[in-house]
């Protein structure tokens, strides 16, 4: 969580304070980078740390296309948060997409297990079970685009001052990241522990007959 922040908030408060889009953008990778470091030296993953990275440099890419595009300076710090906002929206509309065709997402986490990717899907019990907890998976990317993108469109319209909206979805990307996933994750475990589908034959792969 605090990898995931950390570049978040040193782009937003130096954005706020400086006015320099460039040195916000710098410090921040310079942020990730030295997270990144400490995770090498620890030797532990640092796969949030890449993954930060990789959030800013995209989001560094789209700041440039908004630059090359003639927006001003408000117009590039909100196009900084446009790529988290693009990719909850996208990741939302395939995990609601496989629930309304009846082939869940986590129904091929399920199949990743037993050792079949599809054996889950002739239990009927066990594709509702699905479609509940990738439903479950799919709200908070719900939730940030429901909440961020009437701010983005707002500050970016001038309904609402720039620095506002910049300020308020460094916030929200923050409140409505780690904390919210983890949420859903509870709820999700929540309902496993209520729920008792049977994991039958027809679910599991067949076993290999004995060679006696």
């Amino acid at each position: 969580m605090v990898e995931a922040a950390v570049p978040t908030i040193v782009f937003t408060v130096l954005w706020l304070t400086t006015r320099e889009l460039q040195l916000a953008l710098a410090v921040s990778i310079g942020a990730a980078v030295l997270l990144l470091v400490a995770r090498i030296v620890q030797r532990s993953t640092v796969q949030y740390c890449v993954n930060a990275i990789f959030g800013i440099g995209i989001g560094w890419v789209f700041v440039t296309i908004s630059a090359r595009q003639g927006g001003s300076a408000d117009d590039q710090a909100l196009a900084y948060f446009l790529p988290g906002i693009i990719y909850n929206a996208g990741y939302s509309l395939v995990l609601a997409l496989t629930c309304l065709v009846g082939w869940p997402l986590v129904g091929f986490m399920v199949g990743s297990v037993t050792g079949d990717v599809t054996a889950w899907h002739h239990d009927k019990q066990v594709v509702r079970l699905c479609a509940i907890l990738t439903w479950l998976l799919a709200i908070p990317c719900v939730i940030r685009v429901l909440v961020q993108a009437p701010i983005w469109f707002g500050g970016r319209s001038g309904a609402i001052d720039a620095d506002s909206a910049v300020a308020a979805l460094g916030i929200l990307k923050i409140g409505l990241g780690w904390p919210l996933q983890l949420l859903a994750l509870l709820a999700m475990a929540w309902v496993l522990s209520r729920n008792h589908t049977p994991m039958t034959a027809s679910t599991l792969p067949a076993r290999p007959e004995s060679s006696d």
